[in-house]
């Protein structure tokens, strides 16, 4: 399965063009190179995918499927995922310019999630409840509906697979609304899903405007929830307009994780954790840990190890061997990164490492910026506040852990957050208090199939990745039966 030269629509089971026509070139960030075309998708197109899933839903097959049946299939799409893993990896490094190896974990972890949830679908169950003598309840887990699923450019196979595979599990029809920017492999995921087994109509994608069509997804009475990873203003709003029809919602936004270095840390093992929050996927992470807060007595020490071996971080060509940066997604966005980065100067703050675009041939095309380090910061300022989302990381010192846990939590997002000690009395105290959906002791991996991933505060609520995900696509309901002896008379009349 290679990359095509143009994706049209995928709704019920087969590509249509869009119904005005319009086109979107589809551009690898490394390169400058518009690789593939996409249709642009307008309301009636929207309309149509939304349709097509809720015939599957209410007269298809799909939701009447034994758990059994909808696990054998999402495990044949895992499967059918691995034997293409090598197109499904240049796939997503020439849409993203993320690098081959960043792509390969991550398309790793989308495999797993189908398997994670093939496993789950079968542990679905109701109860059966204490009632009065002579009453009888019981509970059955049902699918929600009509998911309209909106996912961002910065991982995107791995967001298509957080979201699809557990609302397939519970036996959801969806719509897939991927980044103008990445689109590529939300297509190929539709095509694997329908060779797998998956019937017409229950899987559709839609390209186009996120600022068009997303809206009106969002209000759209045919779709019965919306899920949303990406950033916190665009979240509020989707709040806002799901409000019309009352369709449940689920949030994944923005992040300014701390990344929290102790006294007592195993020094060069928090080095190297700090550098991979931060660097990793070229910092476009929501979970990336941009502020780093390190013990003065340790920071001098810390900084010329952080900064000696930032120096070595090797940005370039996404397919070269050894590079550990690729491309950021856009020319808007290196410039939304450079915007920051200055800004951080006029506030006061020093440029340590970086803060600029990299020079060089190899960097004349494409969109690129050089790994960040950014000093004599204080918790106040814009750029310890505001989401960068690029591989721009703020450092402060601190003395004390009171100190460093109220600046942690000193923020309106609380996704990640990072802790760096030997005293695992500590450990477990601070992330007690740290006011975050995720919390990483001595380690800079945020999530794992089955690990629960998302947000408190205005990093957004409900969770991915987990067995508690598939509540989010499912209704509960109560079955009261009466099967006492004698007739029931409530009014004695």
């Amino acid at each position: 399965m290679k990359v095509k030269s143009h994706y049209p629509l995928f709704i019920n089971g087969e590509y249509v063009d869009s119904k005005n026509g319009e086109l979107f070139d589809i551009v690898n960030p490394a390169t400058e190179e518009v690789i593939a075309t996409a249709a642009k998708a307008a309301k009636e197109d929207v309309d149509k995918a939304v349709q097509a899933a809720r015939t599957a839903f209410e007269s298809g097959k799909w939701p009447k499927m034994t758990a059994a049946k909808r696990a054998r299939i999402l495990n044949k799409i895992a499967n059918i995922m691995r034997e293409r893993f090598d197109d499904l990896v240049n796939a997503e490094v020439l849409n993203s310019g993320k690098t081959v190896d960043a792509a390969k974990g991550q398309i790793n972890q989308a495999i797993e999630d189908f398997e994670f949830y093939s496993a789950a679908a079968i542990t679905l169950q109701g109860d059966v409840n204490q009632v009065p003598n002579g009453f009888f309840n019981y509970t059955v887990k049902e699918p929600v509906g009509v998911c309209g699923q909106i996912i961002p450019w910065n991982y995107p196979l791995m967001m298509a697979a957080w979201k699809v595979a557990p609302a397939l599990a519970a036996g959801c029809t969806v719509v897939l609304k991927p980044a103008s920017y990445t689109p590529i492999t939300a297509y190929m995921l539709a095509e694997i899903c329908l060779e797998a087994g998956v019937p017409n109509g229950v899987v559709n994608v839609i390209t186009g405007s996120g600022s068009e069509i997303g809206p009106y997804m969002t209000q759209h009475p045919g779709i019965d929830k919306v899920a949303f990873t990406g950033e916190t203003e665009t979240g509020k709003d989707i709040m806002k307009r799901a409000s019309d029809t009352l369709k449940r919602v689920t949030l994944e936004l923005g992040g300014k994780s701390p990344n929290i270095v102790f006294d007592d840390c195993d020094l060069e093992e928090a080095v190297n954790g700090s550098l991979f929050g931060i660097f990793y996927n070229t910092g476009q992470s929501c979970e990336a840990r941009s502020r780093l807060f390190v013990h003065e007595s340790i920071y001098d020490e810390f900084m010329e190890m952080f900064l000696e071996k930032a120096s070595r971080v090797r940005v370039g060509d996404p397919f070269a061997k050894g590079v550990h940066m690729g491309a950021v997604i856009s020319k808007s966005h290196q410039d939304v990164i450079d915007g920051y980065v200055k800004l951080a100067v006029e506030e006061g703050g020093k440029i340590l490492y970086g803060g600029k675009v990299p020079e060089g041939e190899e960097f004349r095309k494409g969109y690129w910026y050089m790994p960040t380090i950014i000093g004599n910061v204080t918790n106040d300022m814009r750029v310890a506040q505001e989401e960068i989302f690029g591989p721009v990381v703020v450092v402060m010192k601190f003395s004390e852990e009171e100190e460093v846990i109220r600046q942690a939590n000193d923020t309106i997002f609380g996704l990640g957050s990072c802790i760096w000690t030997k005293d695992h009395g500590r450990a477990h105290r601070v992330s007690s208090r740290i006011r975050a959906g995720i919390v990483m002791v001595n380690c800079p991996i945020s999530a794992f199939p089955g690990t629960p991933f998302g947000g408190y505060k205005q990093s957004g609520f409900g969770r991915e990745l987990a067995l508690e995900t598939l509540n989010l696509y499912m209704e509960t309901k109560s079955v009261v039966s009466y099967v006492g002896g004698k007739p029931l008379n409530m009014f004695g009349i």
